[in-house]
């Protein structure tokens, strides 16, 4: 198998266009770019589009891929001096957005970059020194002068957990940048073509804003509280202003119809408060990769009836535990009674505390749950200490195994789902036996593998099918390192049965085996027969797995007469 790979000459132009009263759209043009790294197969190319808002104060609305880095830099002080720049708003902080975040507030360290809580978490991994920073909640206002004032609307998980949209009162522009957006690189600034676009906005949205339907009915929501949006300025592709209405539309007519047939899990917890947010959406995404839809509720945000609703359709429930006292106390507890008395016993629910140093005991709330006849998913998830990326780790885990559990039949009918024949003659297929092992910080993970192949010579590189459901897949995103352990005929019966085991979220997988550290940190087995050592250099998307293609940097052999282990199948629908 042959992965795909992003050409290694592409064109990259860049274009500025005056798109209102003292707004500059900079757009990055990415001619030739044939796959979103983990995401899609692209068809015509991309853009980033960055926009500088000059009031009495100027605000810069995200940056540009880090490899745009000097034609961005030099295109944007060629339009003004950074030292005036007041504000960066950071829409979200996926990396094709935020990659040049650094290098402005290198340019101007007095940048006060304003975006939710989330990013400026995310942004303190990313950036690694003190930063100016204003965290705004929906709803909020930031006046720039002039009659620039900026209104923000909260949109989590519109593809990214810290997403926010930007409204300008006085241009009646509307930024949003993944939302509406699309993987179209044109000369064109704007939507003149619809006939054009159509194929690539629906393959946007399915691939990037489905799975969160229900939060995209959300966001729309909250968007019907501003006035006229006369256009939108997306993040991707062209920006809209002669199908606004249509095209909005139609975002509203899918999400609806994907949400009434989506399996759901619903997040009720309180927003800034403790470590709740990282948590929720650790927890979130985990369910996500099982292909459940997700939808959180802020707490202090949402009203009984709306909770209800929710709680009636969803098919899991996850709750955070608020603070026991203070203000927003007396408000959560109608909720949280909201919440039981909506709960029956075909749902699954998960508990975790908030780290806020005044949660409510998880154990009472557990106990009436429990006495309702929910199943619960996963073990309470304790914050004792400030979380770590293991904690992380373990919230994900979690939140995957809540998804397997919701999908269990479904995957049980996928599986009979093959003809007799077929499956037979697809299980004479026969691969090796190997066991990926990877590490980031604190975090570590492993998996069993046989759907592993080399790839290419030159580069050297190994493609592996990795189940979107898997633990070990955070791990393996571009970029990221691992090992690949190749087992031995007659003694790989130990490992495979160790790394076999369902492990609970969190659990040490190394616990019991031998191992040492590789070159690039990650755990090489004492007991393979062999290992390699990776890098992952992209990933195509197939219906259930990631297929990965990695280079591979350097490699040992420990026992020179020894053969690799082979898994024979006789059929075709299981591993």
């Amino acid at each position: 198998m042959v992965a795909l790979r992003e050409k290694t000459s592409t064109r990259l132009t860049m274009q500025t266009v005056e798109i209102a009263a003292n707004t500059t759209a900079i757009r990055s043009l990415d001619w030739d770019r044939d796959r979103f790294d983990i995401e899609f197969a692209l068809e015509n190319g991309t853009t980033y589009n960055s926009f500088l808002i000059r009031g009495e104060k100027v605000a810069l609305v995200d940056t540009s891929h880090e490899k745009f880095r000097q034609l961005y830099l030099d295109t944007l002080t060629g339009l003004i001096d950074p030292a005036e720049i007041d504000y960066l708003v950071i829409s979200h902080t996926e990396p094709d957005h935020s990659g040049l975040v650094k290098d402005v507030l290198e340019l101007n360290p007095n940048i006060i970059v304003v975006g939710a809580k989330v990013a400026m978490q995310f942004l303190d991994d990313l950036i690694h020194f003190p930063f100016q920073r204003k965290q705004i909640k929906s709803g909020e206002r930031l006046d720039l002068g002039n009659g620039h004032e900026l209104e923000f609307v909260a949109a989590p998980n519109l593809h990214w957990p810290d997403t926010i949209l930007t409204y300008d009162h006085k241009t009646q522009t509307l930024f949003t940048c993944d939302v509406f957006g699309m993987h179209y690189c044109d000369d064109q600034t704007y939507d003149e073509d619809l006939e054009l676009l159509n194929a690539d906005y629906k393959t946007y949205y399915d691939c990037l804003m489905g799975p969160n339907a229900r939060s995209v009915l959300a966001a729309l929501k909250r968007m019907g509280d501003l006035p006229t949006v006369a256009q939108i300025a997306t993040g991707h592709g062209p920006l809209l202003q002669y199908h606004v209405e249509d095209l909005v539309g139609r975002y509203r007519t899918w999400s609806q119809a994907q949400a009434k047939a989506a399996t759901t899990v619903a997040f009720f917890y309180v927003s800034e408060y403790g470590c709740s947010d990282r948590l929720v959406h650790a927890i979130a995404q985990g369910v996500g990769k099982t292909g459940v839809v997700v939808e959180l509720i802020d707490l202090l945000e949402a009203d009984p009836q709306e909770v209800r609703e929710l709680v009636d359709i969803a098919a899991g429930i996850v709750i955070g535990m608020p603070p026991q006292s203070g203000a927003s106390a007396a408000q959560i507890q109608p909720l949280l009674s909201t919440i039981l008395a909506a709960t029956h016993a075909k749902q699954t629910f998960g508990l975790f505390e908030s780290g806020g140093g005044d949660d409510e005991s998880v154990y009472p709330l557990r106990n009436k749950l429990q006495e309702i006849g929910v199943v619960e998913a996963f073990s309470p998830i304790l914050i004792k200490e400030t979380p770590t990326e293991a904690t992380y780790q373990l919230c994900e885990e979690a939140g995957t195994d809540l998804g397997q559990w919701l999908t269990r039949d479904r995957s049980i009918k996928q599986m009979k789902s093959l003809d007799n024949d077929l499956d037979k003659a697809l299980g004479r297929l026969s691969g090796g036996l190997y066991i990926i092992t990877a590490k980031k910080g604190e975090a570590s993970s492993a998996m069993l593998a046989s759907w592993v192949a080399q790839a290419s010579l030159e580069p050297i590189g190994i493609t592996i099918a990795v189940a979107k459901d898997r633990a070990i897949e955070s791990f393996m995103h571009v970029g990221d390192r691992f090992v690949l352990n190749i087992l031995e005929e007659g003694n790989y019966q130990p490992l495979m049965k160790h790394f076999l085991r369902r492990f609970p979220p969190g659990a040490d997988r190394f616990a019991g085996i031998k191992i040492y550290p590789a070159s690039n940190g990650c755990p090489i087995l004492a007991e393979s027969l062999a290992y390699l050592e990776c890098e992952v250099i992209s990933r195509m998307e197939g219906s259930d797995h990631w297929i990965v293609y990695s280079s591979v940097d350097m490699g040992r052999v420990s026992k020179a007469d020894g053969l690799t282990a082979v898994h024979h199948r006789k059929v075709g629908n299981h591993y």
